[in-house]
């Protein structure tokens, strides 16, 4: 069985207050786009997991052997197999890659195992093993609150639009970004704001990361800054970084702007 697990970006991204839990609540938009890990699963004798193409870091088990374990626990029941992960979205970008990927090989689990599990059921354990885990379950535009793990329908499309993401050599690990965040409540309803003309949203739609992210980094502002001169009706950081998407009115190529950093064309899912 092949799994391809995408990216998402951010429209929006506003720290409200630090809890108690050392967490954080957000409110965000989650938008799936075109840019995947390859995830194959074979049976085997035991578990095992491989990953190719883009390194992983080395800092525990990977989200993927969590996410079997997690199940494994609940349901004795689930073969083993053999996942081979070709790694393409880029580390440490705030596209959510090993998220995507955590919840793809709970998707798959429960097929392969026809254990019948409902898309809320999948989606709490997906929460245990990361705050956007759970988003990638039903993998559709969603406004996220809380921790990142409570949905609301949100009505955006972006399907006559043409994506573009920048990932420069940069990573930055989510506790980094939030070192340099002060929670506050949003001056903006972001639920509202998505509703503008998207030539609308750079005046009213921010990432609160971006502030100490760009004073820390001057080249992701800089990313940003160049998407706008290439005609962006609107481009953020996404997540808390580093890339930096642009949505354009049309197509276009930014090859040129590979010297900042990596370019990649996904579109919207």
């Amino acid at each position: 069985m092949i799994s391809f697990a995408n990216a998402k970006i951010n429209l929006g991204l506003s720290v409200t207050e630090k809890r108690q839990d050392s967490y954080h609540n957000i409110e965000t938009i989650f938008y799936p786009v075109q840019l995947y890990d390859v995830l194959e699963f074979n049976e085997a004798s035991d578990y095992a997991f491989e990953t190719y193409g883009i390194d992983i870091p080395e800092n525990g088990d990977n989200l993927c052997t969590k996410a079997f374990n997690l199940l494994k626990s609940d349901y004795p029941e689930i073969q083993p197999v053999h996942i081979k992960l070709l790694k393409n979205i880029p580390v440490g970008a705030g596209l959510g890659g090993g998220s995507s990927d955590a919840a793809f090989v709970l998707k798959a689990l429960n097929e392969l195992n026809n254990l019948g599990l409902s898309s809320i059921i999948l989606q709490d354990y997906a929460s245990r093993l990361g705050a956007d885990c759970a988003f990638f379950i039903d993998n559709k535009p969603l406004f996220a609150e809380g921790i990142g793990t409570t949905f609301s329908e949100v009505d955006v499309n972006l399907s006559n639009y043409f994506i573009v993401i920048i990932k420069p050599d940069i990573h930055i690990s989510t506790a980094e970004a939030y070192a340099s965040i002060t929670p506050q409540i949003p001056q903006v309803d972001l639920k509202r704001a998505i509703q503008l003309p998207i030539q609308e949203w750079k005046y009213h739609i921010t990432n609160d990361f971006e502030l100490g992210i760009f004073e820390k980094y001057p080249l992701i502002q800089d990313i940003k800054r160049k998407l706008y001169e290439k005609g962006a009706l609107y481009a953020c950081m996404s997540g808390s970084g580093s890339s930096v998407f642009g949505i354009f009115e049309e197509k276009i190529n930014l090859d040129d702007l590979n010297t900042l950093g990596k370019v990649y064309y996904p579109t919207e899912l």
